[in-house]
């Protein structure tokens, strides 16, 4: 049973930014992603990065603002979060997949393992 413990949440004005991480309590050799919540709504794809890292996924709400990276020797996952808007605002949480092959990064229901979340508060 892999888990992931989230940090890096907070308050943070506009434009301002971010970086969540994403620690497991082992090596996820998959598929990590990241995803969000807001209140009222479902939740939604932000970004996923396959266990090599050398392919990473972006919604194209996040595009060229949100970098996803890893660090195998750490079991970690990162989340840098540039740019921020109001519209960002959600619990933000981890997600792992222990075997990936290519295919549905977007779909919560790919993954086998998430966190407990972390809050993400952006003020205009």
């Amino acid at each position: 049973q892999v888990q992931l413990v989230e940090s890096g949440g907070g308050l943070v004005q506009a434009g301002g930014s971010l970086r969540l991480s994403c620690q497991a309590s082992e090596r996820t050799y998959g598929l990590n992603g990241w995803f969000r919540q807001a209140p009222g709504k479902e939740r939604e794809f932000v970004a996923a990065t396959t266990w090599r890292g050398d392919n990473t996924y972006y919604a194209d709400s996040v595009k060229g603002r949100f970098t996803i990276s890893r660090d195998n020797a750490m079991n970690a996952v990162y989340l840098q979060m540039n740019s921020l808007k109001p519209e960002d605002t959600a619990v933000y949480y981890c997600a792992a997949k222990l075997s990936y092959s290519s295919g549905s990064y977007y779909r919560d229901t790919t993954y086998d393992y998430w966190g407990q979340g972390t809050q993400v508060t952006v003020s205009s």
